[in-house]
């Protein structure tokens, strides 16, 4: 087992967005759109990686390595999160470069040195590999991207160490981790996340682990037993905007309107409990009136996030042109541009979905057909793999 393929899912916020700042309820799920890695274990003492979807390809001597060492106590990682001098320290001998796309590209480094610097320490060695990450996610969209990148770097680095164990068996294509092991696997993610980002909520590494949907509030994550998968459409505007802009924005509007803005707020919360009830109804028996439920919840939030001034023009085309073949979107996350989501039932035709998707790509707009309730991380069979990740995997 020298090669291993490990996968983990992005994820959008179906519900509560924004409104969870705010202390409300937010639901989110694992969107079937998904990050690769293939382990390839060596022992020529290198250590390479490969990071195509932004063009990165380094390798290092582990005697290069080595002096990092010192910085990275074995056990740290557990009880203490990234130390600012750790990643300066990392950084540095990245040589990370100043600039949005640059430090996108140094902090993904930094990230796979901080996990990959933390196993070695635990297990005492050094280990000789080749790491190659390719993601079918868009970088930068809301999507999980950075979370399910870490994800699959802690999921890998622990098992390619014996730290936890490998779960794929003899003739198996795909297989998961045992609860506990996910549970590392998580809270070592959660670490890359922090490397990434400073101070991330933890949802988006929660989604790539467990999978499925969760539920979050105030600092709670609570995975939901058993959710059904949605086929939806995923629309990127390409409409850039930025989050911090967009929370400000709204707790403006909550401070100067507070009896106005309050309700819009509670009504958000109602919308995620009940969408998260008509989701533990559907795991059973799900139905037609299931659907009409989750597409009038999608309907009416959109208007609240509209309210809220977090809509924008190139959403509302994405709703008007759903719209107009029987579909029904909504924003998910920051909103201000970025993505929509559109939800699909079982039964609509495909020449619906074709044409939906013709118009929408006619606004510029970039759309995928995927599900949402996706599984969490997972590892696969070289074999198993659609023919598109096979070749990326093997360098075609």
């Amino acid at each position: 087992m020298r090669r291993r393929v490990v996968s983990a899912p992005g994820k959008v916020i179906l519900h509560g967005e924004h409104a969870v700042v705010h202390g409300k309820v937010a639901l989110a799920v694992a969107l079937n759109l998904r990050t690769f890695l293939q382990m390839t274990l060596r022992n020529d003492g290198k250590v390479l990686l490969h990071l195509p979807n932004i063009g990165t390809r380094l390798h290092w001597e582990t005697s290069e390595l080595e002096p990092l060492l010192a910085a990275f106590p074995a056990g740290l990682i557990d009880s203490q999160p990234p130390s600012p001098e750790q990643v300066e320290k990392l950084k540095e001998f990245v040589g990370a470069a100043e600039g949005a796309a640059a430090a996108t590209h140094s902090l993904a480094i930094v990230a796979f040195l901080y996990l990959y610097l933390s196993v070695a320490s635990k297990c005492g060695v050094l280990p000789s590999m080749d790491i190659l990450v390719w993601s079918e996610l868009p970088t930068g969209a809301g999507l999980g991207s950075s979370a399910a990148y870490s994800v699959c770097l802690a999921g890998a680095l622990l098992s390619g160490c014996g730290i936890i164990s490998y779960p794929l068996g003899e003739g198996q294509s795909v297989a998961r981790w045992a609860e506990d092991e996910l549970d590392l696997i998580n809270r070592w993610a959660f670490r890359g996340e922090q490397v990434i980002h400073g101070n991330p909520s933890g949802v988006d590494n929660a989604v790539g682990t467990w999978g499925g949907a969760l539920r979050y509030q105030s600092g709670k994550i609570l995975p939901l037993k058993r959710v059904p998968t949605l086929r939806i459409l995923l629309t990127n505007t390409k409409v850039p905007r930025s989050t911090k802009v967009l929370v400000a924005g709204v707790k403006d509007k909550v401070l100067k309107f507070p009896a106005i803005m309050e309700p819009v707020l509670a009504s958000i919360d109602a919308i995620s409990q009940e969408c998260e009830d008509v989701l533990k109804a559907m795991a059973d028996h799900p139905s037609q009136e299931h659907y009409l439920v989750l597409e009038e919840l999608i309907d009416i939030n959109q208007h609240h996030l509209d309210v809220i001034g977090v809509g924008h023009s190139s959403l509302d085309r994405v709703c008007q042109v759903t719209a107009s073949h029987g579909l029904h979107s909504k924003l998910t996350g920051a909103g201000g541009g970025g993505c929509a989501i559109t939800l699909l039932r079982p039964d609509t035709p495909p020449t619906i979905v074709a044409a939906a998707t013709q118009d929408l790509d006619a606004c510029g707009f970039e759309c995928w057909e995927t599900d949402i309730g996706a599984p969490g991380v997972c590892v696969h069979s070289p074999p198993s793999l659609k023919a598109e990740v096979q070749a990326v995997l093997s360098g075609v």
